[in-house]
């Protein structure tokens, strides 16, 4: 038997791998189209079929054996059929020359009687067929051939919808992915802006694209710096040096964050936070105190450690000053928030002006904390732009009031009210 190949035919396999139709399992719809067929044109059998390569797939069958999926592509009639846009109408097999030495017509299948139509695709490919069969001579009135037309239009129509509900399928699953690609890159977006934004600021921020700056009366700034650090620099290697600054500032972040304080930078190795804002509160000072108390309790700590080892010593200065600051947010692409004001200037020269070791408070802080903490006056010391400001060493909690006997956790009375 002669084999027969459309002109298209690399172009027609790669379109019918495109609505991924082969080996797919049964379905009502293709059925009932081949039942239909069947019934109307009083043929034994009916198929709806597809060829590839090498053989012609039953995608849907009636009146043939279950077991019976594909025929090979060189035996088969259909592979005639796709190669014109119309009917093949064959009344009697064995008397069309094209067909008659085919094994489905001389071997044990005997067939006799074939009449199909190709299913032609929207871009014009003969995809596969809609056939009837028998196994004698027959012939078809025009109503029958035309209904076999119509049927194989209504396959071509399921096979394109079976396509568009696939590819609609597959693309609200792509939308899915990105959607959760764009949730997964705003959850990243949001945890980045919360390293470097307090959680009002940065919501303030993805609202409105910016962030109005605010004036706070009262806050209590915190500023924190080691001494000798040029010298740790010179005499340690580099990457060990910035490798000892990440673990300290890391706990310090986790000890200002238990006292309601807000990291607003790091400068190399000075460190500054600050109570009582973005949430305005009345326990700032206090907050600010207990943890610089608990700082300088964990560099104390460290350093006792350090010293039995023969390493040299990370000690701090830090200062404290209560004032009026304005907050805000600088910068278009590298957010930044940043307080400004006379009150930060004077708690860094407070940090400049303690002893290593120890915690400098400013006048305004003292009298905050002073009801609840042990201090120690050193009078007026000259203050760069500011001249003799009055000065107190935090030494530790009141002793009734700690819950540790170095006086830097407090009791269950530290937080009732205390007398002036």
């Amino acid at each position: 038997m002669k084999t027969y190949l459309p002109d298209n035919e690399l172009e027609r396999q790669h379109a019918l791998k495109t609505y991924r139709i082969l080996d797919t399992p049964p379905e009502i719809a293709y059925d009932d189209l081949a039942d239909l067929a069947a019934q109307i044109c009083g043929c034994s059998a009916a198929l709806l079929t597809f060829l590839d390569d090498k053989r012609q797939w039953l995608k849907a069958k009636c009146g043939l054996p279950p077991e019976l999926t594909h025929v090979p592509k060189e035996i088969s009639v259909c592979q005639a059929t796709i190669c014109q846009d119309d009917l093949m109408y064959v009344p009697d097999l064995t008397k069309d020359s094209r067909f008659s030495d085919s094994p489905l017509v001389t071997g044990e299948f005997a067939l006799r009687f074939y009449c199909g139509m190709p299913l032609i695709s929207e871009e014009g490919y003969a995809l596969g067929t809609l056939c009837v069969i028998d196994f004698q001579p027959r012939e078809l009135s025009f109503e029958q051939q035309e209904a076999m037309r119509s049927i194989s239009r209504q396959a071509v129509a399921q096979l394109e919808l079976r396509r568009r509900l696939r590819e609609r399928d597959e693309m609200l699953a792509e939308l899915d992915k990105a959607r959760a690609a764009a949730e997964a890159e705003r959850r990243k977006s949001d945890a980045l802006l919360l390293n470097i934004l307090p959680p009002a600021v940065a919501e303030e921020l993805k609202t409105n694209e910016k962030v109005r700056p605010r004036f706070y009366q009262s806050v209590s700034i915190l500023f924190i710096d080691f001494v000798d650090f040029t010298r740790h620099v010179e005499a340690i290697e580099p990457a060990q040096v910035v490798h000892q600054l990440d673990e300290y500032y890391t706990k310090f972040d986790e000890i200002i964050a238990r006292h309601r304080l807000e990291k607003v930078k790091t400068i190399g190795d000075a460190y500054l936070c600050v109570g009582g804002l973005p949430e305005p509160n009345r326990t700032h000072a206090v907050d600010a105190a207990l943890a610089a108390l608990e700082i300088q309790d964990l560099l104390a700590k460290a350093n006792r450690q350090r010293e039995r080892l023969r390493l040299p010593l990370w000690m701090a200065r830090i200062g404290i000053n209560t004032g009026p600051v304005i907050a805000g947010v600088v910068g278009a692409r590298k957010f930044s928030y940043d307080i400004w004001g006379n009150a930060v200037n004077v708690a860094a020269r407070l940090q400049a002006a303690a002893d290593p070791g120890r915690i400098n408070l400013a006048e305004t802080t003292w009298n905050l904390v002073k009801a609840r903490f042990a201090c120690e006056p050193r009078g007026s010391i000259e203050v760069k732009g500011k001249g003799p400001t009055p000065m107190y060493f935090l030494d530790r909690i009141k002793p009734d009031l700690a819950a540790d006997p170095a006086g830097v956790v407090p009791n269950d009375r530290f937080w009732r009210p205390q007398g002036p």
